[in-house]
C-alpha cells in the first residue's frame, strides 16, 4: 500500500520546471517544431507513464525532440520521466511516443497538462493508447499486473474547467458524455492480444486524484467503496482530451502495489517506477498487437 508519503519525484517546484513562453493554446509553433524534424504519417501515439520510458528505445527512431524544444510543451519533473517525444517506426508502423508526461501536481494548469495531447491530434493521430503506474485497490490485483481501464472516476477537481481556461475556440473539448471514454473495439483487441501472449489483463476501473500525496488508508477504502480498482495522478486529462477531440483512446496501468490497509506498507517513488519496468513486456505486447492490427 501507498500511504501518506510525499512524491519523492517532486524535489521542488521552481520556475526550472515551467515554460515561461505565454500560454495561448496555440498549437501551430508547436506543429510547426515537430514537422521541422519529422513528416508525421503516424495515426497511433502513446503516452508512456512511469517506469515504460523504455519502450521508446524500441523504436526505429526518425526523430527525438525535447519537450523543452517544442512550444507549449510543460518540463517534466517526475522521476523517469525523459521528456521526450519520440517519432520512428515500429512493426513496420508509424508512431508517435511521448516519453513521459507532465502532471498536475508538478504545478502545470490543466491547459498545459493537455496541450500535448491537442497537439497529437492535429498530427493526424487517431488512436491513442495513454500508460501510467497505478496503486491497485482492488484485492485480486497483483503487483506487476496490467489492468485494462475501462471507465474512470475523476477525483482531480477540474470538472469546472473544462475545457481548459484559455483554449482556443477551434480547440476546445467537452467532456464525452453520449460514448464510452476508453474505446471498446481497442479494449477488445488489447485483451485479445493478452490472451495470444499468455498473460492475464485485468480491467477495472482507474481513480484518478491529482497527488502528490500517496493515499492514505481511509482513502484506499473510500476509493473501493466508489468502485475504483487502482489509483493514480494522471490519465484523465489526456483521455478526456482525445475522446473529446474524437479520438480512440485505450488506457492501461501497471499495477505497482496492492493496497492493503490494514497492514500499511510505505512504497517509494522509485520502487513504483522499478515495479512499472516489470510490466513492461505486457504493454509492449499490446501496443505491438494494436499496431499489427493496423488501428
Amino acid at each position: 500500500m501507498l500511504v501518506e508519503s510525499p512524491m519523492s519525484t517532486v524535489s521542488s517546484l521552481s520556475s526550472t520546471a515551467f515554460d515561461p513562453r505565454p500560454l495561448t493554446g496555440d498549437l501551430e509553433p508547436a506543429l510547426a517544431a515537430i514537422r521541422n524534424r519529422w513528416r508525421c504519417e503516424a495515426t497511433t501515439a502513446v503516452i508512456l507513464g512511469s517506469g515504460l520510458g523504455d519502450l521508446a528505445d524500441e523504436i526505429e527512431e526518425e526523430a527525438a525532440i525535447a519537450y523543452r524544444d517544442i512550444p507549449g510543451f510543460a518540463h517534466s519533473t517526475a522521476l523517469a520521466h525523459k521528456g521526450r517525444l519520440v517519432c520512428g517506426q515500429l512493426e513496420g508502423q508509424p508512431l508517435v511516443v511521448l516519453q513521459g508526461r507532465c502532471h498536475l501536481y508538478e504545478g502545470h494548469p490543466l491547459l498545459r497538462i493537455t496541450f500535448p495531447t491537442r497537439v497529437l491530434a492535429a498530427l493526424g493521430i487517431r488512436t491513442l493508447v495513454v500508460t501510467n503506474a497505478a496503486g491497485g485497490i482492488n484485492p485480486s490485483f497483483t503487483t506487476g499486473d496490467v489492468m485494462l481501464i475501462e471507465d474512470h472516476i475523476n477525483l482531480m477537481g477540474f470538472g469546472n474547467q473544462w475545457p481548459a481556461p484559455g483554449t482556443p475556440a477551434e480547440n476546445r473539448t467537452m467532456p464525452v458524455r453520449k460514448l464510452p471514454v476508453y474505446d471498446c473495439e481497442l479494449a477488445r483487441q488489447a485483451m485479445l492480444v493478452a490472451r495470444q501472449s499468455n498473460f492475464a489483463l485485468q480491467r477495472g476501473v482507474y481513480v484518478a486524484v491529482t497527488g502528490p500525496c500517496y493515499e492514505t488508508r481511509a482513502e484506499y477504502r473510500a476509493f473501493r467503496r466508489l468502485g475504483g480498482d487502482c489509483v493514480g495522478m494522471s490519465t484523465v486529462p489526456e483521455a478526456l482530451t482525445a475522446a473529446g477531440l474524437g479520438l480512440s483512446v485505450l488506457g492501461l496501468s501497471t499495477i505497482t502495489n496492492v493496497a492493503r490497509p490494514d497492514a500499511p506498507q510505505v512504497v517509494s517513488a522509485e520502487e513504483v517506477v522499478e515495479v512499472a519496468a516489470s510490466a513492461l513486456p505486457k504493454v509492449r505486447a499490446i501496443v505491438h498487437g494494436l499496431l499489427t492490427a493496423k488501428f
